[in-house]
């Protein structure tokens, strides 16, 4: 048994109707960002993200700016691999308090400045992001980041609309290997970004979200030998709607998994090896194996939200839109599990 092709976008599409609700023209995946976030209405259950995340010769480090309609919620952490030190802020605001536009295109400026943290993601028309990030008391230091994040041209991306129904959906863009240059220095400390070893993802969120959600996802942004290597596996949240956000990526080419995929793992124990294979066949079969957990917890009364990220390696395979296997072996990436009430 397998599960059928998922419809491909290929023209500019709007992700809502005029009343808010999703358009049903808007549903499938576009191997580049075509679909316009106009979201409105739908008071309380807006859900809106732009995630960073960079993957460094020494460092993983992370900025967000959301906006959940009930409050804006920016976070930042940082992990060195070696010592394992480990450190991240979240900052929550009620949302009239301080205004932050969030895009309604993949690829726009979004900001958050306020004494306690400053992050800036500028798009410029040179297909570049620039990554700012400012905080002043980061784990007794000064954290200050300024990352240039190349999207190369002829790259293709992951963007894609999970249906529920007319009045839940989410579109999600994950953008995978984007070359990145730079630096993140925390207190007297200095670590340097390279282009060819040193590559960000972006996952940007926009949609209309249940009260109770759970979800897993899978991410991996890497070279390997001589590729450029992104995973992109998500599970839970997507099951059954028709649509799945898995994909790998090659050197800018992505092949689009369109089946389910399941994360097997121990919930006692999340860092024990994670098994990862689509729910039929075998075009995915891996194992995660973690060597850091990262566990963000947040308990404001009606809402709450429980994050394990795992940081580790893939190894395994995954079936090519060619029919042959692409081999992994200890592809750095995450895999978490995330239960919000929201």
């Amino acid at each position: 048994m397998t599960q059928h092709a998922e419809k491909e976008l290929l023209q500019p599409t709007m992700l809502c109707d005029q009343k808010g609700n999703l358009n049903p023209q808007a549903i499938g995946y576009a191997r580049q960002p075509l679909i316009t976030s106009n979201l409105k209405g739908h008071f309380m259950r807006k859900k809106k993200w732009n995630y960073w995340c960079v993957f460094g010769d020494e460092i993983l480090f992370s900025a967000t700016i959301s906006h959940l309609d009930y409050a804006v919620v920016c976070f930042v952490y940082f992990l060195e691999y070696e010592t394992q030190r480990f450190f991240e802020k979240t900052i929550t605001l009620p949302p009239l308090s301080h205004h932050v536009k969030m895009s309604e295109e993949v690829l726009q400026t979004v900001t958050f400045n306020n004494s306690e943290m400053k992050i800036n993601i500028l798009h410029t028309a040179q297909h570049e992001t620039k990554l700012s990030v400012y905080v002043p008391d980061f784990d007794d230091d000064i954290l200050e980041a300024e990352l240039t994040i190349s999207h190369p041209k002829d790259d293709e991306s992951l963007n894609v609309v999970i249906p529920w129904n007319r009045k839940t959906f989410q579109f999600t863009a994950k953008h995978h290997n984007l070359p990145t240059t730079g630096y993140v220095k925390l207190g007297d400390k200095k670590y340097l970004f390279e282009p060819l070893e040193s590559f960000a993802v972006l996952d940007y969120g926009r949609g209309i979200w249940p009260r109770v959600a759970t979800w897993n996802w899978g991410m991996a942004s890497q070279r390997l030998g001589f590729h450029r290597v992104g995973l992109n596996l998500g599970g839970s949240w997507t099951d059954g709607t028709g649509m799945t956000e898995n994909a790998l990526f090659i050197d800018g080419h992505m092949t689009k998994i369109h089946e389910d995929v399941l994360f097997a793992y121990d919930a006692a124990d999340y860092m024990k090896p994670w098994k990862v294979k689509t729910r039929f066949s075998k075009d995915v079969e891996l194992t995660f194996t973690p060597f850091f957990e990262r566990v963000a917890e947040s308990d404001a009364k009606l809402v709450t939200s429980v994050v394990h990220q795992m940081v580790g390696y893939y190894n395994g395979r995954v079936k090519m839109d060619n029919g042959a296997y692409f081999h992994i072996q200890q592809l750095l990436g995450t895999c978490e599990e995330h239960i919000a009430k929201w």
